[in-house]
């Protein structure tokens, strides 16, 4: 039954797979973590991302295999062609399984909570969400941790079944195994450990023994002690957040759409099978992670969708128990053939109004920027030798997507690279040394933000800002997508009659 939804998510996950081959700016990061040294991505660490350190560790290792096989010098590179299209295959394959196992596991505890076939239901719908198959093609964690989590409760609503079958027994094995997902879980993302109240409320809703209570208790204290170090560890990192503000519309908006829907299709009669209903577990984990999160960020902004994702597996939960129900076969329990061919041509409708969202999130322009647009505007304008600025600086990032793009280009503000400084972007030399690299530089190309957006304050930036604006001449400049590209030429060189390649 499990195979249905998850041969749907993995033929969904490979669909428009290299999106053109674009990669976005935080895949780029993981794209350059991932091909780090080990002994250079632990210094790294200890300076940025370490929420992330465990993922990027297995897609170093991930990496070492694939390369061997696809790469350029691979097995089988040669016969599936040019690399950069291999290395965005290659860096979503992990998030595309992933969410294949997430959608096996929604099906299996649908089965479990309600019956066969609202588990298939929800297995497909969990499939079909959007959202779902945006992070299914994303090279991040959030895929991962989905699937974790649910696979994690999985384990415990079959835990809490066999305690009310066999209350006398401890079911070691079950419970180790949600301790060791969970743990696993919170490692790859902190925000992971909001589901664990969502488990404990499941818990007393069933109205289980309190030897049960007791053990997932110590369970979910196992998990908050191995994830203290890192937690801990982390909030020397908070500045990398700092970027946070108000949370995103288009995410309150679907958060909003799927709670109301959610609430509206667990109201539909369903029979739950086991101690924990489906309203118990459904409900609070379509509601509480996100929620908790909105919480979190009255103390400092933190609310990005991706960081509780797994909450949609509440949704499709929900979703698919009310769609079993309401399109049960004709005969069955009441059920006409004319009311039932009514509501399996809304759910169509509903699946047709998704299209056109499913065909925009295998787009190049569907994320944030597109790194591989900017290195192909580059190449496109920039000449042999020319001067190369980043603006803001941690826009350099679009270069470790495809470094031999800007090898004959000389990085003005450059002092240590991110490798060398064991950072994400980079050190860069002071205000005033930049300004003097840049007036003596014929002509440059600056690869920045696109206008309108919030401009850095520091030392660098503004000597950045104020040297193009006295001393340079725009040449020419292409806006990419989330980026633009510019070449300039110092006034009075004569630089802007060299031509780009």
């Amino acid at each position: 039954m499990a195979l249905v939804p998850a041969a749907l998510m993995l033929a969904l996950g490979m669909w428009g797979i290299r999106r053109d081959d674009a990669m976005w700016r935080d895949e780029a990061v993981t794209y350059d973590m991932a091909h780090r040294s080990p002994a250079d991505l632990w210094a790294t660490l200890q300076h940025a991302d370490v929420v992330h350190g465990l993922y990027y560790a297995l897609m170093h290792a991930w990496f070492a295999v694939f390369d061997k096989i696809l790469g350029p010098g691979g097995l089988l590179g040669t016969a599936f062609g040019g690399a950069v299209g291999q290395d965005v295959i290659g860096l979503r394959l992990p998030s595309v399984a992933a969410m294949t196992a997430a959608a096996a596991g929604v099906a299996l505890l649908g089965q479990r909570l309600v019956g066969r076939r609202a588990g298939l239901a929800a297995g497909v719908t969990f499939a079909l969400i959007p959202v779902v198959q945006q992070y299914a093609q994303e090279g991040r964690s959030y895929a991962m941790v989905c699937a974790l989590v649910v696979w994690a409760t999985y384990l415990l609503v079959r835990a809490a079944a066999e305690a009310r079958r066999a209350p006398g027994r401890p079911h070691r094995l079950l419970w180790s195994g949600y301790l060791a997902l969970m743990l696993f879980a919170c490692l790859l993302h902190e925000f992971a450990s909001l589901v664990l109240p969502v488990h404990g409320i499941a818990l007393v809703l069933g109205r289980l023994p309190r030897r049960t209570l007791r053990t997932w208790a110590y369970a979910a204290l196992a998990v908050l002690a191995g994830l203290a170090p890192l937690a801990v560890f982390s909030t020397r990192q908070t500045a990398q957040i700092s970027w946070l503000m108000w949370p995103n519309p288009i995410q309150l908006l679907t958060f909003a759409v799927l709670a109301v829907a959610g609430i509206g299709c667990s109201r539909v009669a369903v029979r739950s099978r086991g101690p924990i209903g489906l309203r118990a577990i459904g409900l609070p984990l379509l509601l509480l992670p996100t929620l908790l999160l909105f919480l979190l960020s009255h103390a400092e902004p933190a609310y990005v969708d991706r960081y509780v994702l797994y909450y949609v597996a509440g949704f499709a939960l929900l979703a698919g128990a009310a769609l079993a129900r309401v399109l049960r076969p004709s005969g069955e329990q009441g059920q006409t053939r004319g009311r039932r061919l009514r509501r399996s041509l809304a759910v169509a409708l509903v699946l047709a109004a998704l299209l056109p969202v499913d065909i925009h999130l295998r787009s190049a322009d569907s994320r944030v920027d597109d790194a591989t647009a900017v290195a192909r505007a580059v190449q496109e304008l920039a000449a042999p030798g020319d001067g190369l600025l980043f603006m803001p600086a941690r826009r350099r990032i679009w270069a470790a997507a495809h470094p031999d793009d800007y090898q004959e280009l000389r990085d003005l503000a450059l002092d240590r690279s991110p490798v060398a400084s064991h950072t994400l972007y980079g050190t860069e030399r002071s205000g005033d040394t930049i300004s003097n690299r840049m007036l003596a530089t014929r002509r440059l190309v600056v690869a920045g933000d696109p206008h309108g957006q919030p401009t850095d304050t520091n030392d660098q930036e503004i000597a950045k800002r104020t040297t193009l604006h006295n001393a340079f001449v725009l040449c020419r400049s292409t806006e990419v997508h989330g980026a633009r590209v510019a070449v300039y030429a110092r006034m009075g060189s004569g630089g802007c009659a060299g031509r780009g390649r």
